[in-house]
């Protein structure tokens, strides 16, 4: 529920709308910048050296989204598992989720289901994840040698679930003020949306099986694995296992990031395969 403010500091206007109070929390594994960014946002600066969360740092920030105040209250969640039973008092009641992974790390990315999967248990069976407007924060992008995850695959994860994506550096500031006015922006419309996310939100053009699809594909150790059949399957099962991706991944009905990429490698992995089956 977004909560109406009963004073603000704002210039009195002619709509007399009333500020908004919302809460945000900050999700993802320790050290991927999630404080960085935050810092970076609210006191313009970088802090190089790493000093980790502590359960939980609480901040409140004002802006100025179009005609209204928002005072937004900010949860920066500490990502080590120690700090699990602080975390889970703070889920409940969100209205933005800032979801975050350091480029340079893969395992971190790896991590973010497992974050919305510790967050929709501990926000019980009856929370409703359309009312909250998550941001995926691909961060460290300066550090381009050490990068592992690429933008497809970072964007992919995200629009299929209907997140925004935005590329960013604590460092430097690239992305840091535009992802936070679109996240505020978001959240906005969603409180005078009657608490929902708008369904024109973030709009993509493929399902969320194609880019799991995808992603399984890009992280396969072998051909087996690529067209998920076991080491030994027969002709038949190789080609029926084939032609089920062919159609869930073909470039002609599927517009996902990468989706002609694994599609070669699906050929490609059907080739192999049957090479060596009698």
């Amino acid at each position: 529920m977004c909560l109406n403010s009963m004073e603000t500091n704002a210039p009195k206007r002619r709509d007399n709308k009333k500020s908004l109070r919302v809460k945000v929390i900050s999700l993802g594994n320790a050290e991927v910048g999630k404080s960085c960014i935050i810092k970076r946002y609210c006191e313009k600066r970088f802090v190089p050296k790493y000093l980790a969360t502590i359960g939980i740092d609480y901040g409140v920030t004002k802006v100025q989204v179009r005609d209204r105040e928002i005072k937004v209250n900010i949860f920066d969640m500490a990502g080590h598992p120690f700090f699990y039973e602080v975390r889970n008092e703070f889920y409940k009641d969100s209205q933005g989720v800032l979801l975050v992974y350091d480029v340079g790390l893969r395992e971190s990315f790896d991590a973010l289901d497992s974050w919305l999967g510790e967050m929709k248990q501990e926000m019980g069976s009856q929370a409703n994840m359309d009312s909250i407007v998550f941001v995926v924060c691909a961060n460290k992008v300066d550090l381009t040698k050490r990068r592992v995850v690429d933008e497809g695959e970072g964007r992919l994860w995200a629009e299929s679930r209907g997140f925004h994506y935005f590329e960013t550096s604590a460092q430097s500031g690239e992305g840091i003020n535009e992802m936070f006015q679109a996240f505020f922006s978001s959240i906005t419309d969603m409180c005078e949306n009657g608490g929902k996310r708008p369904v024109s939100e973030v709009s993509v053009g493929f399902t969320k099986e194609q880019a799991d699809t995808i992603r399984r594909i890009r992280n396969s150790k072998d051909s087996w694995d690529m067209l998920g059949v076991k080491p030994g399957a027969t002709r038949e099962e190789v080609n029926k296992a084939y032609r089920k991706l062919a159609v869930l991944l073909h470039p002609d009905k599927c517009v996902a990031p990468g989706s002609e990429d694994a599609f070669k490698a699906v050929v490609n992995a059907r080739t192999s395969l049957l090479k060596n089956i009698k």
